[in-house]
């Protein structure tokens, strides 16, 4: 693995591990968290299997709008624990059409994953995997930190909020 062309985020979240995976793994609790505000989720299409489609559309009020998004494809599920979908590839492992431009413009791989600590928080990692130091780059200066930062902090929120309602 090539660990200089991936960009990386972990934060330890205070939220048990199942519910934050909920949040992760539940299209209708996906849409509520993982636009940072005030840019929104749209739409949402999920089939966590290997070769299933991962597809979300974000909006936002600056007329943003990804179109109908590009689908993905999932790559690997363990249940509880870890998520890995492309974008290089489309449902069924069919090589994807990428965008012109925009941050579906080039082919990512993102990971991840959920480990449980002794005291009930979840120590979250999420990787960008890039076929090169160009994508990267991209990638970074279209705000992956600030923007997955932003997102790990609403998905820490809104997996507190499914545990004071079950």
């Amino acid at each position: 693995m090539a660990d200089d062309l991936d960009l990386v985020l972990e934060r330890m979240l205070d939220a048990p591990r199942e519910l934050v995976w909920r949040a992760w793994s539940e299209p209708e609790h996906l849409k509520r968290w993982f636009a940072p505000k005030p840019y929104e989720i749209s739409e949402v299409e999920m089939d966590l299997r290997p070769g299933g489609i991962f597809r979300i559309r974000m909006v936002g009020p600056d007329g943003f709008d990804t179109g109908h998004g590009n689908a993905g494809c999932v790559l690997e599920v363990i249940e509880g624990e870890k998520l890995a979908w492309t974008s290089a590839l489309g449902p069924g492992y069919r090589p994807a059409e990428l965008a012109a431009e925009g941050c579906e413009s080039f082919p990512m791989t993102a990971i991840v994953t959920l480990a449980e600590s002794d005291d009930g928080k979840t120590l979250y990692r999420a990787v960008a995997l890039h076929a090169n130091a160009t994508d990267r780059d991209a990638h970074a200066k279209m705000g992956f930190h600030d923007g997955w930062g932003t997102v790990a902090g609403q998905l820490e929120e809104f997996a507190q909020n499914l545990a004071a309602t079950a």
